[in-house]
């Protein structure tokens, strides 16, 4: 008797650039997951549930696009079962990469590019599993906290600060900070600048 293939809760899936982070302007198939019990106040997501897709049906809607690249996003994907949508997408000879604000761990094996991007509550575990850590920046962000942060730079994982709203001084203070560690690096959201859908 055949298993049936989990199902997923999604928004929407579509073809565009990744606007941020270490892959910023590669091609890429987005699936994004709806549901996200973070409700941060400057999320620009709509993350309402729209539809439910099995695996294999998300593979076949992927398969239109010519990108390898699939970037699975939310909400936060991690509250679905990730990692059997990443297995499937991985036999299916694709690229998985994985948005997460590491809020609920889970095993990132196989994972070609792990992007955490802490908020209110971070499982250390899912920090040291990045390949990149991404932190919103804005003017009430507590810097002290945000050093804790630093310790996780290392060769194999990036540490990348995103000014808030693309706003001029989340900007300025991002640069700052920067100039002050080095190690640290500037992610943009160039889709919003260049108004790539």
């Amino acid at each position: 008797m055949k298993m049936q293939a989990p199902s997923f809760k999604l928004t929407e899936i579509f073809y565009s650039l990744q606007g941020e982070g270490m892959y910023t302007g590669t091609a890429a198939v987005f699936v994004r997951l709806s549901g996200c019990l973070m409700g941060c106040s400057f999320c620009d997501t709509d993350f309402k549930e729209n539809f439910v897709m099995t695996s294999e049906e998300i593979i076949k809607e992927v398969k239109k696009y010519p990108s390898k690249i699939v970037i699975i996003t939310g909400g936060e994907p991690a509250e679905q079962d990730i990692c059997a949508l990443i297995k499937s997408l991985k036999q299916a000879g694709l690229k998985v990469h994985i948005e997460t604000n590491g809020s609920i761990y889970f095993d990132a094996q196989g994972v070609d590019n792990l992007t955490v991007s802490p908020k209110t509550y971070v499982d250390p575990n899912m920090l040291k599993s990045a390949h990149v850590i991404k932190i919103v920046v804005g003017q009430d962000t507590d810097i002290s906290d945000l050093k804790k942060y630093f310790n996780y730079a290392s060769e194999g994982r990036l540490i990348y600060l995103q000014p808030e709203s693309n706003k001029q001084e989340n900007i300025d203070l991002c640069v700052k900070l920067i100039k002050e560690n080095p190690f640290l690096r500037l992610s943009l959201q160039t889709h919003k600048f260049a108004k790539i859908p």
